[in-house]
């Protein structure tokens, strides 16, 4: 089967977020399993000064935006460690920028016409290098088009006419919405701009597109695809995903075992595996400790948090019940991410006022992150939502028990504890439903109580621990769902 993936995010040459990730290591997983893949992505300054080598290929092409025809030049590159071409469409006047989408305080004005460039550029070169596709993979809104495009304007010719198109959405919430009149720029015609099509609201609306133009449609868990179809995790476009139930799937997202595994990990002191985990934790716990200037000890739960610091994150729950467990409670808390300024403060502020029960460190360290999923004993995920989630899978594999709020993928992921759980041996982590300060509260009570059991623990730490959330896992998945979905393609070509 050839897979051609388009994306505006891939790692290690461009990434704000999780679509990095997940554009990287599903190509090269389907490749392992025999599949061939390949990526195309707008060839960003930071692509370019990434360190990955690349070469520009003598392919050029126009391409109509608005009244006019923009230029564009293809170059190649590869995967890290695989052997996935990448294509980067060059285009300097839309991706010779600082940010990929915008300054840090505003996206930029031309950002419709800048994907709309992208979305045209990807059907174009399919043809122009000669591409073998049997499914175009298109990621969330910066890619919404690319099904439009090759629905209206391209199904009739040969190379396109057996391609199975479908989107994923990583994040329902950001949809590419644009002036009315940007519909202009896209070149199509105006009776696409309707409630049923590309319209949202009186404005044009990429992933909207996208979701009535594809073959299929999937989220990263199976529960986000259940949820995205009611009203408020369905940002406005819930009718939209429920009309398309048939052909809606959800796959969870891997984790690269290669990079986020305790028994090889070389940013910690000591590595570790499911058999050794209580002397190799302990050890990293302490290291983590003497690194924050924090007094942890054996008997003490240590509590993680690391990622985004906002409301969808959960943070404000975190805010509401911190103060009480930092005054009362037997446990010691740490805290690594950036975000809203009012949170980062707030951490700040207790670090400072409790210095033997919180650390927190206001930025980004890969390093530390791998080092806190290692030490800590409690990892905390109190996500408004999540549609994934990759914390929860990291923290399993290190023996970090999971305390979840029961959205999305965490759901998917995390087997509550309780007394059937426990009695079965099925239980890895905590979850709450009600997203309220009270609800977290317990569900930490719970967790904390637990450690202090030291045979129910270790049955949670070591389930988690054995468990198989590989790419390789998901990769098989999709394969199954590109099948079915190839089949009802060449279905309809027939008929």
């Amino acid at each position: 089967m050839d897979v051609l993936f388009a994306t505006s995010e891939l790692a290690p040459f461009a990434k704000t977020g999780g679509l990095a990730d997940v554009s990287a290591a599903l190509p090269a997983a389907l490749s392992e399993l025999g599949h061939t893949s390949a990526v195309i992505m707008p060839a960003y300054r930071e692509a370019i000064e990434c360190g990955q080598q690349n070469k520009r290929l003598d392919v050029r092409f126009e391409v109509p935006i608005g009244g006019r025809l923009a230029a564009g030049r293809a170059l190649e590159s590869r995967l890290p460690n695989s052997d996935v071409p990448v294509y980067l469409v060059e285009q300097d006047d839309y991706f010779d920028r600082p940010h990929l989408y915008g300054e840090p305080d505003h996206d930029y004005k031309d950002n419709c016409e800048r994907f709309t460039f992208f979305c045209r550029a990807v059907i174009e070169l399919i043809r122009l290098l000669d591409l073998k596709v049997d499914v175009l993979h298109c990621n969330d809104w910066q890619t919404g088009l690319i099904p439009a495009y090759l629905n209206i304007e391209h199904r009739t010719r040969g190379e396109y006419q057996d391609v199975a198109c479908i989107l994923t959405i990583h994040n329902i919430a950001y949809q590419g919405q644009f002036w009315h009149w940007d519909m202009l720029i896209t070149g199509l015609d105006w009776k696409y701009f309707n409630w049923r099509q590309m319209e949202f609201w009186g404005k044009l609306n990429f992933l909207k597109t996208g979701l009535v133009f594809a073959d299929a449609i999937n989220t990263v868990s199976p529960r986000y695809a259940a949820e995205i179809q009611a009203a408020p995790l369905g940002c406005g476009l819930e009718n939209v995903v429920a009309h398309r139930q048939n052909v809606l799937g959800g796959i969870l997202n891997g984790v690269d075992y290669s990079i986020w595994n305790p028994i090889t990990d070389p940013h910690l002191t000591t590595n570790y595996g499911d058999s050794d985990w209580q002397i190799g934790k302990a050890a990293c716990k302490r290291a983590l400790g003497d690194c924050l200037g924090l007094p942890v000890s054996p008997d003490v739960p240590l509590i993680g948090m690391i990622g985004r610091l906002a409301d969808q994150k959960g943070v404000d729950l975190v805010a509401s019940v911190l103060d009480q467990w930092l005054r009362s409670e037997d446990a010691q808390w740490v805290v690594l991410g950036r975000g809203d300024t009012n949170y980062m403060e707030l951490f700040r502020a207790q670090a400072q006022q409790h210095p033997n029960r919180i650390a927190a460190s206001m930025e980004f360290s890969d390093q530390l992150a791998h080092q806190i999923e290692a030490g800590a004993d409690i990892f905390l995920m109190p996500s408004r939502f999540e549609p994934c989630g990759l914390n929860q899978l990291y923290s399993l594999k290190y023996g970090t028990v999971p305390v979840v709020r029961a959205t999305g993928g965490l759901v998917d992921t995390i087997v509550d504890v309780n007394e059937k759980t426990v009695s079965d041996g099925t239980a890895t982590g905590f979850q709450f439903q009600p997203y309220r300060p009270s609800s977290l509260d317990e569900a930490l009570r719970r967790a904390t109580t637990a450690f202090r059991q030291p045979k129910i623990w270790e049955m949670i730490v070591q389930n988690g621990m054995r468990q198989d959330w590989s790419w390789t896992r998901s990769a098989q998945e999709y394969v199954r769902f590109y099948r079915n979905i190839l089949a009802k393609r060449k279905q309809a070509v027939c008929t």
